[in-house]
């Protein structure tokens, strides 16, 4: 996560301390943030909300410079709450802060527009550091989430596999012969082996065998029960 110094840093560009925004359905967590900022004298909170709607009244009505939003929240989600103030706010920076870490969770807070992404644990230097990184335009995120997302990058693009070509699959898997998932299928041999060598190159492999263990892996083809 974007690291700096706390406690001896100035606030906006104009003057005064940073104005933040904390958006959490969760009573006791949302009192717990601001009790853990009030300490900081570069930040000062100016409103709380307990789901994404207010936190766009208030967001309208005070600009703060960052947001703190959580992700689950009724009337109006965080996601939502995150692209509703990126598109009509721009002055204010969203900080997602969550205890959500999956890949889906961090991807949908990413393209929302959300400038980071903070997990619960996160200590009070850290919060610190990242908001006045975030209000600088930084990127921020948690180092458990910055490691899921470059393992995410790194996966191979997967492309999607037609029907048919499932069927094959599905048929190669059950041990049947080139000739033998013709007759399943109702096509001919030699359109069986066509379909074959294009799951080969989507799949990245040079043989039957591997074809079905990597369609497995990657959940693109149902295990035998039993």
């Amino acid at each position: 996560m974007t690291s700096g110094m706390t406690g001896g840093m100035t606030g906006r560009k104009g003057g005064g301390p940073l104005r933040v925004l904390v958006v959490d359905d969760h009573t006791v967590m949302r009192a717990g943030v601001i009790a853990l900022l009030a300490s900081e004298p570069s930040i000062e909170i100016i409103g709380e909300a307990a789901d994404g709607r207010r936190a766009l009244e208030l967001t309208a009505r005070h600009t703060p410079d960052v947001a703190l939003v959580d992700l689950r929240m009724p009337v109006l989600d965080g996601v939502a709450t995150t692209a509703e103030i990126v598109a009509h706010h721009p002055r204010t920076r969203v900080l997602i802060l969550t205890t959500y870490d999956t890949d889906a969770e961090i991807e949908r807070g990413v393209e929302a527009g959300a400038i980071g992404y903070l997990l619960k644990d996160t200590t009070r230097e850290q919060l610190a550091d990242a908001i006045h990184a975030a209000a600088r335009g930084e990127t921020v995120l948690a180092p458990r989430v910055a490691e899921r997302l470059v393992a995410r990058m790194r996966q191979p693009v997967q492309v999607p596999l037609t029907a048919r070509e499932t069927d094959v699959l599905n048929a190669v898997a059950d041990g049947l012969t080139n000739a033998e998932i013709g007759q399943r299928l109702v096509i001919a041999e030699a359109t069986v082996k066509t379909h074959l060598l294009r799951l080969f190159a989507k799949l990245d492999v040079n043989d039957r065998t591997r074809a079905v263990v990597v369609a497995m892996e990657r959940g693109l083809l149902r295990r035998p029960s039993g």
